[in-house]
């Protein structure tokens, strides 16, 4: 086991730039309408990497008025009310690592490599054993839980255990999957249609309806009454973000784009929600794992978003980058040119002092041949600048680690 421990290598991230490759490979041909995201690994989607143990990057979130659900490391800042913010927004360090390690499998989570649970979350969704501590079977909270939108605002513990993830929660009685629980869970079909049906009864207490197989998503009939209570709870923006992740690990990964494409559009185009579209941009975007969704859904919320100059999600803009490039070119150049000047004009000025003292001269040096003068190698071509001197000085990446009032949230 040591053996193969040493063999797994993992750079922590220190910038979101490491850990967004959204853009990486702008390139790459696109459908012109977004569908849902694949569940395969496709060549827009980030490599697995070998898993690693769950880290808690952060605290509860600042707007949340209850201990919640994740320990989503970011979840320190995500629930924040965005749409009063005048100030432009900042990427999240904590929000963007919390998201690569999520997308990337648990980069060293050596636990998870050595460690089989007791299969649990399986148990639980086989109707074997209720969640804990509060003691209730699965079947139960399906048919007398749904609907009451009260117990399942405040009841703050099962939500680890229906949306089960590879990282510790809040709720230290609910324990992380392992990969070898997903493999069963997924081979498992009373569990699979369990999971769907606390799927819908999530969405349908945010106002939002699953329509058909794919994962389309559309407004419930309650959807103006729980629309505004979303956008007032902000603490369920940590639900949300535990939902798309945990329905990308147990197979539904293709669900995750249409929801998240629906949320963006109620809070930028219909602004249903408003207070939601920056945990939907720091957050739920980033929980898919293929990066040319991802793009399609930020070029969706760039084309909405106001005002649009806060848009800090989009491509880097390669012609300021270039023309940054350039000057800083320039300044090396100029003053390699100016070196140049200088040399002629000392030489100049030598050549003339060696002339005025052989005007003056009455020895009989006069009548030698006078010795080849160095002023004659100002003639020559002056020499170019060095490769040095050309160079352009490296400009240190900017870390921007802190995010704003936003999120801080979670995946490359």
């Amino acid at each position: 086991m040591g053996n193969l421990l040493g063999g797994v290598s993992f750079r922590e991230p220190t910038t979101v730039e490491d850990c967004d490759s959204t853009w990486q490979t702008d390139s790459e041909p696109e459908p012109e309408e977004p569908g849902p995201g694949g569940g395969s690994e496709g060549p827009g989607q980030e490599p697995e990497q070998p898993a690693q143990p769950p880290e808690r990057a952060g605290g509860r979130p600042r707007a949340s008025p209850a201990p919640d659900e994740d320990a989503e490391a970011a979840g320190a800042e995500q629930g924040g009310d965005s749409t009063e913010a005048t100030a432009k927004p900042k990427r999240s360090f904590y929000a963007a690592r919390d998201l690569y390690k999520y997308r990337h499998q648990y980069p060293q989570n050596f636990k998870d490599i050595r460690y089989q649970n007791d299969l649990s979350n399986l148990r639980f969704y086989k109707n074997k054993i209720p969640f804990k501590p509060d003691g209730v079977y699965i079947e139960e909270v399906l048919n007398k839980w749904k609907g009451d939108y009260e117990k399942l605002e405040h009841n703050h513990t099962y939500i680890q255990w229906l949306f089960p993830l590879r990282e510790q929660g809040l709720n230290f009685y609910a324990k992380e999957l392992t990969t070898y629980e997903i493999e069963e869970f997924k081979k498992t079909k009373e569990a699979i249609r369990r999971f769907l049906l606390a799927y819908k009864m999530m969405l349908e207490f945010f106002g939002i309806k699953l329509t058909d197989k794919t994962g389309n998503v559309a407004r419930a009939v309650n959807w103006q009454e729980r629309f505004q209570h979303l956008n007032e709870s902000q603490h369920n923006y940590l639900r949300i973000t535990r939902i798309l992740k945990s329905l990308g690990e147990l197979g539904y990964e293709s669900f995750k784009s249409p929801l998240v494409k629906f949320i963006l559009h109620e809070a930028l185009v219909e602004n249903t929600i408003p207070n939601i579209k920056q945990s939907a941009l720091e957050y739920f975007v980033y929980t898919i794992r293929d990066r040319r969704e991802r793009r399609k859904l930020l070029r969706f919320a760039q084309k909405h978003y106001t005002p649009s100059e806060n848009f800090i999600w989009g491509p880097p803009r390669k012609e300021q980058s270039e023309g940054s490039k350039a000057q800083k070119m320039s300044s090396p150049l100029a003053s390699s040119h100016n070196s140049q000047t200088s040399v002629h004009k000392k030489a100049k000025d030598f050549k003339n002092s060696s002339s005025a003292v052989h005007l003056n001269s009455k020895t009989a040096e006069e009548k030698k041949v006078a010795p080849k003068e160095p002023v004659e190698e100002t003639d020559r071509p002056s020499p170019e600048p060095s490769n040095e001197a050309a160079k352009p000085r490296n400009t240190e990446k900017d870390s921007n680690a802190e995010n704003v009032n936003s999120q801080p949230e979670k995946t490359d």
